[in-house]
């Protein structure tokens, strides 16, 4: 207990709740989360709309499902971006050094 009546506070313990919050904070702010769960919703929704495409709309991209395609790209470069983020989470910045006199 500190003079004051409150617990002693130790510096390591606040340092580590501060790293776990800028952790959280980068995992939560990852660009490769958005783009990937962007890439999966379109692509899902293009590869549905490829599945049920009429005979006129194949026969209008020569014979290929092409919207079929595009959205199993769009989904397998989403779910790439998904799984990056999640093999490799993104390091929280360094904390500043405190400058003497400042």
């Amino acid at each position: 207990m500190s003079n004051d009546g409150q617990p002693a506070q130790d510096p390591l313990i606040d340092e580590t709740q501060e790293e776990q919050r800028r952790s959280a904070a980068a995992r939560l702010f990852d660009i490769r989360r958005v783009i990937g769960g962007l890439f999966v919703a379109y692509g899902v929704i293009v590869a549905l709309i490829g599945v049920f495409d009429s005979r006129a709309e194949i026969d209008k991209a020569e014979g290929v499902r092409i919207n079929l395609w595009a959205g199993l790209v769009m989904l397998a470069f989403g779910l790439f971006m998904l799984l990056w983020q999640w093999l490799r989470p993104a390091e929280p910045p360094a904390p500043n050094e405190k400058q003497p006199g400042t």
